[in-house]
């Protein structure tokens, strides 16, 4: 858990209740003028309204310049970005002409297979000569070629299960699953910080959902416990099934699940386990097999493997591994494959090919420097922001690192100011995040150089003391530190 300054969340707090009561003031006064200039229709309700109306348009719109930014290149370590402009303070913004060259610090392009590679990018191109875009057809109808096969096969080997069941969107992987998976009489036990993805598909299973401490072993088998001992609501009869479902990274902590805990704890109580690896798999472990790989857990112990190609891989789409009797009853009731179009050949493609260069396939050790180049990355990055003073979540290895911002007047500060020096950064604020813990997230990809990151140290630093979070004291530098020793010598 993040434990808050008391000054900061006092500011915080004063910060947010100012902009809401300036909020509520001006609607006031809205409402006294759409009186008499009303344009909703007589009979209809507002089809926008409630909180999240008023938070789109009192808050957000005040710094949506610092989402959504256009840009007009490959997302490689650096980008174009289209400069935008807004003639009535935000509520609209007009893109320009001009583009500024930016430091790439928030795409997923892990290993930097996003751009242009030697080795996929012909591949693909002649994929999309070969199949087009498109198959315009779902799985069960025309939509799976070779490459779908080839893909599913080359997933189940990479991630170390027996079969392996591929969608064309990772979001869909985990709210289109759990339905199937999960119903009336289930219970699914989740990590208080998973993904929206899993939080909706949880909702729609229709299964009771039960929430455990996040990344808190201990506080899951409390949760265990209590509810294999009351059984289901009102009936008390035993549950018909358990899942556990955690993330291998967690995407807005950079954390590494304490996977090998968890699973203890399941195996207990003889619940399934169901892992998301989206900022994971490909990312960490020497081979960059995921958490698994990296926290010594044997594969055949985690029951669903989820994983997106979105990240590491430079594609699109997402995953499910498991048993081959798993695979099977997905392929023959989930809507996501029965109904949506089948992924993309090229994007297929890319995934195959990106694959084949981590595990060496491609007659080069390409794959083995890029997991060894963005570790290495990501501690140093890591290793030198908390030095410099700044509270930054997540654990080593992790290429996720979210900078805590706290205050909303900073995060627009901070987000700006980096833009201004051709740093592109990602920050994030409520719903995304709860309401006092704003914060930048930093993606370290295997294609930054050490002179790249040196340059955003710099940037992030200054703008760090300008916009004021930097909540810790800075380390000494090592030649200040050796210039007081000699002369105390």
């Amino acid at each position: 858990m993040i434990a808050i300054p008391y000054l900061t969340a006092l500011t915080t707090y004063f910060s947010y209740g100012l902009l809401f009561a300036f909020g509520q003031f001006r609607d006031f006064f809205r409402k006294l003028i759409d009186w008499f200039t009303t344009t909703t229709l007589h009979g209809y309700a507002p089809i926008c309204l409630g909180l999240e109306d008023f938070y789109i348009r009192r808050l957000y719109l005040r710094i949506q310049d610092c989402f959504g930014r256009p840009i007009s290149s490959a997302p490689d370590a650096w980008f174009d970005v289209v400069e935008r402009y807004s003639n009535d303070n935000n509520k609209t913004l007009k893109r320009t002409t001009k583009i500024s060259r930016c430091l790439n610090l928030g795409s997923y392009n892990y290993l930097g297979f996003a751009a242009a590679d030697e080795y996929c990018t012909p591949r693909v191109v002649k994929t999309l000569d070969k199949y087009s875009p498109s198959t315009c057809s779902s799985r069960v109808d025309g939509g799976t070629t070779l490459l779908h096969n080839e893909l599913e096969e080359c997933v189940a080997n990479f991630v170390q299960k027996p079969a392996a069941i591929v969608f064309g969107m990772g979001y869909v992987t985990n709210s289109a699953i759990l339905p199937v998976l999960m119903g009336k009489g289930s219970l699914i036990i989740s990590d208080s910080l998973n993904h929206n993805s899993i939080v909706n598909g949880a909702r729609g299973s229709g299964a009771t959902i039960r929430v455990f401490q996040h990344n808190t072993p201990s506080h899951l088998e409390e949760v265990l416990r209590e509810q294999i001992a009351d059984g289901q609501p009102r009936t008390h009869r035993p549950w018909k099934k358990i899942v556990v479902i955690v993330e291998g990274i967690y995407s807005m902590e950079g954390e590494l699940c304490k996977l090998p805990e968890i699973i203890a704890v399941c195996k207990k109580y003889k619940a399934y386990t169901y892992l998301d690896e989206a900022h994971s798999i490909g990312a960490v472990g020497k081979t960059g097999r995921g958490v698994c790989e990296l926290l010594g857990v044997d594969t055949a112990d985690v029951d669903i493997m989820m994983g997106t190609f979105t990240k590491s891989f430079g594609s699109c789409g997402g995953y499910i591994a498991g048993s081959k009797e798993l695979i099977k009853y997905l392929k023959y009731t989930c809507p996501a494959h029965l109904y949506a179009t089948s992924i993309s050949p090229p994007a297929a493609q890319q995934i195959i090919s990106s694959i084949q260069v981590i595990l060496g396939e491609d007659g080069s050790n390409r794959g083995a420097q890029k997991l060894s180049q963005i570790r290495e990355n990501s501690n140093f990055f890591r290793s030198e922001l908390q030095k410099m003073g700044f509270e930054v979540l997540g654990d080593n290895d992790s290429p996720v690192m979210p900078i805590m911002l706290y205050n909303p007047a900073k995060i627009p500060a901070f987000s700006r100011e980096c833009l201004k020096q051709n740093v592109a950064v990602v920050t994030v604020a409520f719903p995304a995040t709860p309401l006092l813990l704003a914060r930048a997230r930093i993606c370290i990809s295997a294609s930054h150089s050490r002179e790249d990151l040196i340059k955003a140290l710099k940037v992030i630093s200054s703008v760090g003391d300008l916009v004021g979070i930097k909540y810790f004291p800075a380390e000494p530098q090592k030649q200040q530190q050796e210039g007081k020793t000699t002369k105390f010598d």
